[in-house]
């Protein structure tokens, strides 16, 4: 069996096992001051990975974990199975999805019980609340996490298939900034937009039917993706998102030295209670007015992603403002985008904060085992 060893900043009370989530699933062992991380299970939704993940638990089972953590969504297979263990042999402890994000960074930095800002940026994890998550800004440690900043929630329509027909949330998106004013708009993206199928969409995103809320970042670069590319389906999750940052990047705004020059768009940040919500509309408007002045794609691109790391660093500014801590700790698989992270940054560098990131583990889901495993010591 192949694991990957690494040294944990503290002491575990006793021995942990982690479940992982359900795409690119890993399972993790805590004990002592050690962790051993599984290979990756790409999708438990396929026999042969299941079967892998199985024989992985049944290897460590025979550590005698005391503890099993687990995700919070029911759906996963990692769930389920956690869900048929007994709670009499083992003390079972949900975890929410973003918060392990966010540990399993601070452990391969060698973070202590510490409270950090958390940026975690992905497709979607359960929240606390029971609702879709996916571009948080979390106030935590191991121990507990508070939900300080988010981004606006769109209806997801259609659920799953919004993923692979990201048209669907780029129209939620204008729809939100226009009303049924976007159907008029004068751009590529609506020309060859299906105005029928649309007003079946209508009916799900003003009743909720099969469309939960979702404040998602990857479904962000999805929208922002298939808007600016004119492209309206997709043949694996983030495919859009992909072709995006390589436009991206090819546009010359993107040297070093010409950063600090690029325009970011427009988005406003409303305080809620005692919770930031990061609206996107006025960046959408922005958009769809550079496309109708025939911008460069690859400029629209760019002043996209600079304009989500203009989302982060406005957010880590008025958390650090409320309380005091500088230490900001990026993760989630929105974090692979290398253009965005590098951004990312530059921006909080330019404002004093002191930065962590992933170093030899994935941003992604394969390392959210060992952040179960971490929350569920404390």
């Amino acid at each position: 069996m192949e694991f990957k060893k690494i040294k944990l900043p503290f002491r575990v009370k006793q021995p942990i096992l982690a479940l992982g989530g359900q795409a690119k699933n890993t399972v993790c062992f805590l004990e002592n001051n050690l962790a051993l991380l599984s290979s990756i299970h790409q999708d438990l939704n396929n026999p042969r990975d299941y079967f892998e993940f199985e024989k992985t638990f049944s290897f460590f089972l025979r550590k005698r974990p005391k503890v099993i953590a687990y995700d919070l969504h029911p759906e996963y297979q990692s769930t389920k199975y956690a869900h048929h263990l007994s709670p009499i042999t083992y003390h079972l402890s949900p975890i929410q999805h973003h918060h392990a994000h966010i540990a399993s960074c601070m452990i391969e930095n060698g973070l202590k019980n510490q409270r950090v800002i958390g940026v975690a940026f992905d497709g979607t994890g359960l929240g606390s609340d029971n609702t879709l998550w996916g571009a948080e800004f979390l106030v935590c440690n191991y121990k507990k996490f508070q939900r300080k900043a988010h981004l606006k929630e769109i209806p997801l329509l259609g659920k799953e298939m919004a993923i692979l027909e990201p048209w669907r949330l780029a129209a939620a998106w204008l729809y939100s900034a226009y009303k049924d004013r976007f159907l008029n708009l004068d751009i590529g993206f609506i020309k060859k937009f299906d105005k029928n199928k649309w007003q079946v969409l209508e009916k799900m995103y003003l009743s909720g039917f099969n469309a939960p809320l979702a404040s998602s970042m990857g479904r962000l670069f999805d929208a922002a993706a298939s808007l600016t590319l004119e492209r309206y389906k997709a043949n694996f999750e983030a495919e859009l998102a992909i072709e995006l940052e390589k436009l991206a990047v090819s546009c010359k705004l993107s040297l070093p030295h010409r950063q600090a020059g690029a325009v970011s768009y427009k988005f406003k940040m409303i305080k809620d209670k005692d919770t930031y919500i990061i609206d996107p509309a006025l960046m959408f408007k922005e958009i769809v007015a550079d496309l109708k002045a025939k911008e460069p794609k690859k400029k629209i691109a760019f002043r996209f992603h600079l304009t989500v790391a203009g989302m982060i660093k406005n957010a880590c500014l008025n958390l650090r403002r409320e309380t005091k801590i500088n230490k900001i700790v990026l993760s989630g698989g929105v974090f692979q985008n290398k253009l965005l992270l590098r951004l990312s940054l530059y921006l909080l560098t330019q404002e004093n904060f002191n930065l962590f990131t992933h170093k030899n583990l994935s941003c992604n889901d394969s390392s959210i085992s060992l952040g179960q495993a971490a929350i569920a010591n404390f």
